[in-house]
């Protein structure tokens, strides 16, 4: 795998999405929680794509790194070029450990993304891109990684023992 720091660069760009997509929910969408919820949703899959993925030689795993390139890129950019910053290395140290059915429903919850940008119509796949943009970007860092790591790997991991034990 290419290149594999996160800057923080990277991180501004993830909060920078997030951002834009609370204050359009806060005035153009009338603060209705429906409205949010496939950009949080999205934005978890992301989070969890890039601790279950990020470092694999996967399809998942390169797409996450593109992603995250992305961001490096952007933020690089925005900090040092745009206000004349610094963007240092927040990566953290290990990828998230999934069992087997953990990386099911990585896989299930990948294809449901997939599928909600192809089908739901009333869901703008914009909406859904940037959540797991954001996600992506802002999970490897040091401090949010470790936070999320807990959360949604442990659910991953109990989702994926009951769907491993009901296909057994």
């Amino acid at each position: 795998m290419p290149y594999m720091a996160i800057n923080l660069g990277g991180v501004a760009a993830g909060v920078a999405v997030i951002l834009w997509f609370l204050i359009r929910w806060w005035f153009a969408e009338q603060r209705r929680w429906t409205a949010l919820v496939p950009f949080v949703l999205s934005m978890l899959y992301g989070m969890l794509a890039a601790l279950a993925a990020y470092g694999s030689a996967s399809l998942l795993g390169w797409a996450v790194w593109l992603n995250l390139w992305a961001a490096n890129v952007a933020g690089y950019a925005g900090l040092v070029y745009g206000v004349g910053g610094t963007a240092p290395d927040v990566t953290r140290t290990h990828q998230l450990v999934l069992t087997s059915g953990g990386y099911v429903i990585v896989l299930l919850l990948t294809v449901v993304l997939v599928a909600l940008c192809k089908f739901a119509k009333r869901i703008p796949t914009g909406k859904i891109v940037a959540g797991a943009f954001a996600g992506i970007a802002i999970a490897l860092s040091g401090t949010v990684a470790g936070v999320a790591a807990i959360p949604l790997g442990s659910g991953a991991n109990l989702l994926g023992s009951g769907f491993t034990q009901a296909f057994s």
